[in-house]
């Protein structure tokens, strides 16, 4: 994580995500940019939880470890969006681990300054109401999507969701293939069957398998089959 010492860029983004109405005029001073790198951790699951985090560039992997190690993937994130939030609200250590998927910059505000100058500030309360009901209607949406969508389709929107970032051009990402066990038990099939999928996709022209991770080749005929993005 680097801070962005950039004044300028951070009222930018206040501006453009029309965030400044939302914190109260004594917290402004207070807030900080960061960056973080494709890859890399933003939280950890089971740690403490003190900051509140917007996200206003790039992408993230929402995820949570098994005590056995396995690896579910829950969402994407995309702006606007926080990290956070619910943990805020219940005083609870973090439920997930965030992981950069792009280039990320989120404002982050610690928990403490939250207390103390926006605890009852009605437009914060209605911003985080608002979040995380819409978190909420996400997550039922997704649970009955993956289940009505072929193989083919939830495989073509994981790989756009993880390979590609609206608000970054310039990022292209690749799918490990040691993931793809995770990949499957995320977009609910077997690992064998997406395999399958994945060779038909490479005769496709789709993707192309390479030693160590899959490239997307056509992003245009992925997003066709797509029809949209399921997963963010």
């Amino acid at each position: 994580m680097k801070e962005i010492l950039d004044a300028g860029l951070l009222q930018a983004y206040l501006l453009k995500q029309q965030l400044a109405g939302i914190f109260a005029e004594r917290l402004l001073p207070l807030l900080t940019l960061q960056s973080y790198e494709p890859g890399e951790t933003v939280c950890s699951k089971g740690d403490p939880s003190s900051t509140l985090y917007v996200l206003v560039k790039g992408k993230l992997k929402i995820y949570t470890t098994s005590a056995e190690g396995r690896t579910l993937i829950i969402s994407f994130k995309t702006p606007l969006e926080l990290i956070g939030d619910v943990e805020y609200i219940q005083k609870t250590e973090l439920l997930n681990t965030v992981e950069a998927v792009s280039p990320v910059h989120m404002i982050a505000i610690p928990y403490r300054w939250l207390d103390q100058y926006a605890k009852d500030h009605p437009p914060l309360l209605h911003f985080l109401l608002e979040i995380i009901t819409e978190k909420f209607y996400r997550k039922s949406n997704f649970l009955s999507l993956n289940l009505m969508h072929p193989v083919d389709v939830r495989l073509a929107s994981y790989l756009l969701s993880i390979s590609y970032d609206e608000s970054d051009p310039q990022f292209t990402g690749q799918l490990n293939t040691i993931n793809l066990v995770d990949t499957a038990n995320f977009i609910g099939t077997s690992y064998r069957h997406l395999n399958r999928v994945l060779r038909r996709f490479s005769q496709e022209g789709l993707t192309e398998r390479r030693p160590g991770a899959i490239l997307v080749k056509d992003r245009q005929g992925l997003s066709a089959l797509a029809s949209r993005n399921i997963y963010e």
